[in-house]
């Protein structure tokens, strides 16, 4: 598996959305049925709240690390440079963002102060910021094809019925990308 991987930003990135939504969707949860959760329901939603936006704040300090080192290492040209510098720009603030909330709700937590809606409102702002990065990443993949290797050039045989599927291995030629598009390419190049 390691070997198809040019660093871990792709692995990081995915728990730190997953673990800052699910702290979001527990605060807003909190906060709109306040009267009608049970004590110890809410307490315990209080708590797995907190601990996710933490772990989220954690792992994100790492994925933006592993950002730094995608960016400066996976081969590219240009147009996926521009993109990617946009993906870190979008990545810089929502790494501020989280943080800023996550100690917020330190705050929040050691004074034992009920949750608001204008902290509900900064999560909310920071959870946009994070699904747009995530979004300009996920292009970077599938629009630009860093991080990937080369997919092979499929030909139809004349036997298929089926006009997008190639039935037998035979079908399938390698990929005529050219060499510098390796993502394993690490030659230095200026940023």
């Amino acid at each position: 598996m390691l070997e198809i991987l040019p660093n871990f930003h792709p692995i990081f990135v995915h728990f730190t959305v997953a673990l800052f939504s699910v702290a979001t969707a527990l605060f807003i949860v909190i906060l709109l049925a306040q009267k009608k959760l049970p004590e110890k329901l809410k307490e315990q939603f209080w708590i797995v709240a907190h601990w996710n936006l933490w772990l989220a704040a954690g792992i994100t300090l790492i994925t933006v690390l592993a950002g730094h080192h995608a960016y400066n290492t996976v081969a590219h040209d240009g147009p996926s440079h521009a993109a990617m510098t946009d993906h870190r720009n979008w990545a810089i603030i929502a790494f501020i963002l989280i943080i800023s909330v996550a100690s917020w709700a330190v705050y929040l937590n050691q004074k034992k102060h009920k949750l608001n809606p204008v902290f509900i409102g900064i999560l909310l702002v920071t959870q946009a910021v994070l699904l747009s990065t995530a979004w300009r990443g996920g292009e970077l993949v599938y629009r630009y094809g860093l991080g990937v290797l080369s997919l092979p050039t499929i030909e139809i045989s004349t036997r298929d019925h089926h006009a997008d599927v190639a039935h037998d291995a035979h079908d399938i030629k390698p990929s005529t990308m050219p060499t510098n598009n390796n993502m394993y390419d690490e030659t230095p190049h200026d940023h």
